[in-house]
């Protein structure tokens, strides 16, 4: 077999596999409140998550264009090299998202994928291939604005929900509305996921493919093929679940109510939408983080884990150069050593990888470890108590009929004297 067609292949086989690692690392962005309130069984949320992200990287390409024509100048790049590059890139994206997922750290498998191909290109041409004002307005831009917007929607959101159904959230009368609402909107949140986490992955193989001619270089649309593989891989990953990091954003940063997680996957799934038809390739990620923060600062009553949030956004500044880094090391042997460097780059990631899934076995997440502390079904949307605390205006009519009683019986004490 040829060299070039054996390291397409190979970069194919690891985009698909990062596909993979996308598709559980990031199913808690649309489904870890609907869990966490219980609206949704764990596993019927993670199937329909699965098919709905299926059904979204059919919808659109546009994103895909961001990652083929707009980080890397690839006519910089000689066509020998590239694959090799690109190869290096996805060890270090694949290898951070391993890592975070074991940590149970929503951090963005995009901002992984970028960082890894944006050092190995780096370490391999220079940074004269590195497409800076891409990069800026496409990445470090959204990445900025989405999560403070998202936030700021669903702390809103979250305070309109509640001055309008505030007496209804623990009732058992308003549970299959708010469940209702969850279902429809961590939908368009699994859907938008789809339509904008997806085409990452064909984005970097039309890059192969670009890179060794066999697609032209004015075309920077996947090929079907392209997009069926990716489509269906992420939505095999998807169905994985990863309940690890579910359980961080479900309940790990703040006790979710229904009308809360309806707000918060609202406004979700509004700003990946919105980027998505822009072709922004922000973080799906950091949108649901945004909005799972932003919902919980909205509730009164509610309190946000801040140490946590604190953790998260850490997460979120090292990731994009901690793959670069990553993928920088594994470039270097490619680029010192050639094909011996990419066996080595190869059997040092497969170690890697086998050895952070083997100790994820010690202490495996497990669904029902994503329940919010006060559900008692998960078919239910919370466990209610039967006496529910009097609203303001019940609790100042309470207190002038109590008034009044008293009044009534002092009246008759005297009349008695």
């Amino acid at each position: 077999m040829d060299f070039v067609v054996l390291i397409v292949v190979l970069v194919i086989a690891l985009a698909l596999f990062f596909d993979f690692t996308n598709g559980f690392h990031d199913t808690a962005n649309a489904m870890a409140t609907p869990i966490a309130t219980g609206a949704l069984k764990p596993k019927t949320a993670v199937g329909l998550a699965a098919i709905l992200n299926l059904i979204g990287a059919l919808l659109s390409t546009e994103v895909s264009k961001t990652v083929s024509g707009g980080i890397i100048n690839e006519d910089r790049i000689g066509g020998d090299l590239f694959p090799s590059l690109i190869f290096a890139g996805l060890i270090g994206a694949i290898c951070w998202n391993m890592l975070t997922w074991l940590l149970g750290l929503p951090s963005s498998s995009s901002h992984a994928l970028f960082g890894g191909l944006i050092g190995a290109t780096m370490v391999g041409i220079g940074f004269t291939a590195v497409n800076v004002g891409g990069v800026l307005s496409k990445i470090v831009l959204p990445a900025i604005l989405s999560p403070l917007t998202a936030g700021i929607i669903a702390f809103v959101a979250t305070k309109v929900a509640y001055g309008v159904t505030r007496r209804y959230d623990k009732k058992p009368s308003g549970r299959d509305g708010f469940r209702w609402g969850q279902i429809l909107t961590s939908s368009l949140v699994a859907l938008a996921h789809g339509t904008n986490d997806a085409q990452k992955t064909m984005g970097v193989i039309t890059l192969v493919l670009i890179a060794v001619g066999w697609q032209s270089s004015a075309d920077h649309d996947p090929q079907m093929w392209v997009v069926l593989a990716c489509a269906f891989t992420i939505a095999l990953g998807t169905y994985m679940g990863g309940w690890r990091i579910i359980h961080t954003l479900g309940k790990g940063l703040t006790q979710v109510r229904p009308a809360q997680g309806f707000a918060a996957e609202s406004s979700t799934a509004a700003t990946i939408l919105a980027s998505s038809a822009l072709g922004f390739a922000l973080s799906t990620t950091q949108v649901a983080s945004g909005s799972v923060i932003g919902s919980g600062m909205g509730r009164r009553g509610s309190t946000v884990k801040w140490s946590m949030a604190g953790k998260i956004v850490l997460g979120w500044l090292v990731t994009l150069p901690a793959a670069g880094l990553i993928g920088a090391l594994a470039a270097i042997f490619v680029v010192l050593l050639g094909n011996i460097g990419l066996v080595i780059d190869f059997i040092a990631a497969t170690a890697i990888v086998l050895g952070l899934y083997l100790y994820s076995k010690r202490d495996s997440g497990e669904p029902d470890e994503a329940l919010s502390h006060d559900v008692a079904d998960a078919g239910f949307a919370v466990d209610v108590d039967t006496d529910l605390p009097p609203t303001p205006r019940q609790a100042r009519a309470q207190e002038r009929r109590r008034a009044e009683r008293l009044n009534l019986d002092g009246d008759s004490g005297k009349e008695e004297s």
